[in-house]
Formats: C-alpha cells, sequence, structure tokens
C-alpha cells in the first residue's frame, strides 16, 4: 500500500528493525551519509548498500554491493538513487523479500512504485525519515525502532 498517512508511516516505522540503504555516501556532507547515520542512531539495524564503495566501512558496518548480497532479512529500503533507478530497485526489494520501500526527496517512478505495491510491498515515497521522525515525535506520536 502507498503510505501518506502519519499513522500509517507511524506503524511502518514502528515495525521496521532492518533499513537497507542504498546509494549511502561516505561522504559526511551528502545527505545518505547524514541519514544512514540519523538511522543508526534511532536504534535501527541500517545496512550500507552501494556497488561503488562495497567492501567499504561506515559506521562501523560493512558496505554491501547490491541489496541481492545482504546476508539477513531486509523490512525496508531506503532509497537514495536517481528515479530512473526504481524500476530495477524495486525488482531486487521484491527479490530479497522486502516489507517496504521508502524513497527519499524527488525519487519517485509511478510504475514502479505501483509495481511493489502490487507485490505487497508498502511504500512511501518522496520523503525523508530523518525528516518525518522528527516532525512525527513533535506531532506526539512515539516512533521507536521495532526489536
Amino acid at each position: 500500500m502507498r503510505l501518506t498517512g502519519d499513522h500509517d508511516i507511524v506503524a511502518l516505522l514502528n515495525r521496521t528493525r532492518t533499513i537497507a540503504v542504498l546509494g549511502v555516501s561516505l561522504k559526511p556532507e551528502r545527505p545518505s551519509h547524514r541519514v544512514f547515520h540519523y538511522l543508526c542512531g534511532q536504534g535501527y539495524d541500517a545496512i550500507p548498500v552501494n556497488p561503488g564503495l562495497a567492501g567499504q566501512h561506515i559506521a562501523g558496518r560493512e558496505i554491501y554491493a547490491s541489496l541481492t548480497d545482504i546476508d539477513r532479512p531486509v523490512d525496508m529500503v531506503d532509497v537514495f538513487r536517481n528515479s530512473r533507478f526504481l524500476a530495477e530497485i524495486i525488482d531486487h526489494a521484491i527479490a530479497i523479500d522486502a516489507k517496504s520501500v521508502w524513497t527519499q526527496l524527488d525519487v519517485d517512478h509511478p510504475d514502479a512504485i505501483d509495481k511493489a505495491v502490487a507485490h505487497g510491498l508498502d511504500a512511501v515515497v518522496n520523503r525523508c525519515p530523518a525528516i518525518e521522525i522528527p516532525r512525527l515525535s513533535a506531532d506526539g506520536h512515539v516512533i521507536q525502532a521495532s526489536a
């Protein structure tokens, strides 16, 4: 289901434990770097994914080349890639049996999102969890990474 309402997004964040951050950067000035660290700080098991950085480490965690290389279940795929890559990313998210996909600001591909939803993935589109979590918390919602 495409999630747009606050209560649905809170529920997703609260049932999520493991988040693959696709397109993570080692450059501190990049949003993907900051959001990765933010998600770790919020208690999520954030898994860094970037084919150009595979084998390197961020926050003590090894960077994977692709979603299909991850050796444990993934609840959410957080996408920091250009929209033109979203169809292939959704295919990989489906292949690893991810439960949801979250696309960052300005990342959208309606057909790919429709495919994700048709395959049972929840989808949050064109938002950032590092913006949404504080906003939702300020509105009185309790958000805690599930154990």
